[in-house]
């Protein structure tokens, strides 16, 4: 199985370049800096400079070509101001599903946030707003879509603790932490299981492991 994964220096991205190389896997990381390609490669994943903020779809849809799985885990991160929310957490991630599309790769999750289908509290900071509104708005778009398998997963707060392997996963879940090793173990999972297309889970730590929490989303 090879799988692209966008935003491939991130922290959840990372973990999971491990998780599926290590399995034996295809993995692929788009980075924006060439200089973080020494890092995918130490996960075990090829790095494809891209960026996504100028890419053309052809350009994106052209390292998607020939994957199984495309995973969207890119994001402005923090300290970036709300124009980058608009770009890459919005525009980035439709960028993305359109390449996708146009490469023939149907299995698409989507690394989301909670609260993306609401709109913010008028005492939010406006910037982290912006944000949510971006992940809403992309997920909307992607939802719409005939053309892709999409898993859309939102995870709560996360932590650079270790692993654990237990969590939480379901439609609602309530606001809690998660570590970013059990985000992307989950990533792997729902990868694993293509009857979990169509679906949009909350993610938080719990008690249940991460294979038998997957497996339940089938039947709730």
């Amino acid at each position: 199985m090879r799988t692209v994964i966008a935003g491939g220096h991130g922290k959840i991205a990372l973990h999971l370049e491990q998780l599926l190389s290590g399995r034996g896997d295809q993995v692929a990381g788009l980075i924006r800096n060439p200089a973080q390609a020494d890092d995918l490669r130490r996960a075990g994943a090829e790095p494809l400079v891209c960026d996504l903020e100028s890419a053309t779809v052809d350009e994106v849809a052209g390292h998607l070509r020939g994957a199984d799985a495309a995973v969207f885990a890119a994001g402005a991160g923090p300290g970036s101001g709300a124009a980058r929310k608009e770009t890459v957490d919005r525009a980035a991630a439709v960028l993305f599903a359109d390449a996708a599309e146009r490469a023939g790769v149907r299995r698409h999750v989507v690394v989301s946030a909670m609260r993306a289908d609401e709109e913010p509290p008028a005492d939010m900071d406006p910037v982290f707003a912006t944000y949510l509104r971006a992940k809403g708005a992309a997920d909307d778009d992607v939802r719409s879509r005939d053309g892709l398998d999409w898993t859309i997963l939102r995870p709560g707060r996360l932590t650079d603790d270790p692993a654990t392997g237990l969590v939480t996963l379901s439609a609602r879940t309530g606001r809690a932490e998660v570590t970013r090793p059990d985000v992307a173990s989950v990533l792997a999972a729902l990868l694993d299981e293509p009857r979990t297309a169509g679906l949009t889970l909350e993610l938080v730590g719990g008690q249940t492991p991460v294979p038998e929490a997957v497996a339940a989303t089938l039947t709730s």
